[in-house]
């Protein structure tokens, strides 16, 4: 028997229906609004966990998107912002999204998740290469409507994310990222 040589990852069929081709989502609110309607869709369609995230570059475009799979692709690793990070990251060919081919600054590029960031996510994060990090629910959110253990994040983080020239914003449209915390948790999701 030979080791495993490739990975090979698939958000669910839904999500490529789900996004309107060429579509702009000019406001921070409307970012968010698409990263929490991809996380409520991923837990009424049960493919997955509550999460949901989307990649804009700078025309306010979708460059890809994310949702949690990780049960029904059998990696720890395949959370909603990681998925659409390696999406776009296939998509554009090169590993730091702002920057091109030549070495030089593009962008900006965004990213816009239904939840924080879990430790692994943030890191993630950090390496991708985005400018602007967009937040709907708190890590706290999650740990007081789910299961879930977000792990932990060094004590000033958004700190450490303005240092690396990462601009945040949380607690966009929070109320309702919370309600798609909470309608998991209450129906007794697993731990995706």
């Amino acid at each position: 028997m030979s080791l495993p040589a490739h990975v090979r990852l698939q958000l669910p069929d839904w999500v490529a229906g789900t996004i309107e081709p060429g579509r702009a989502f000019p406001t921070d609110a409307d970012k968010v609004g698409l990263a929490i309607a991809l996380a409520s869709r991923n837990v009424e369609a049960g493919t997955g966990g509550p999460f949901g995230a989307a990649l804009f570059g700078p025309d306010d475009r979708v460059v890809a998107a994310g949702v949690n799979v990780v049960l029904p692709q059998s990696t720890s690793l395949a959370h909603a912002e990681n998925m659409a990070y390696m999406l776009a990251q296939q998509a554009l060919g090169r590993a730091r999204l702002n920057v091109d081919a030549d070495g030089r600054p593009c962008g900006p590029y965004t990213l816009a998740t239904s939840a924080q960031p879990c430790c692994q996510c943030y890191g993630a994060t950090i390496w991708a290469g985005v400018d602007r990090l967009l937040i709907g629910a708190r890590a706290s959110d999650v740990h007081e409507l789910t299961e879930f253990d977000e792990g932990p994040l060094p004590g000033d983080w958004p700190g450490e994310l303005a240092r690396r020239g990462i601009a945040l914003v949380r607690d966009i449209a929070r109320d309702e990222a919370r309600a798609v915390l909470a309608a998991y948790g209450s129906r007794g999701g697993q731990r995706y």
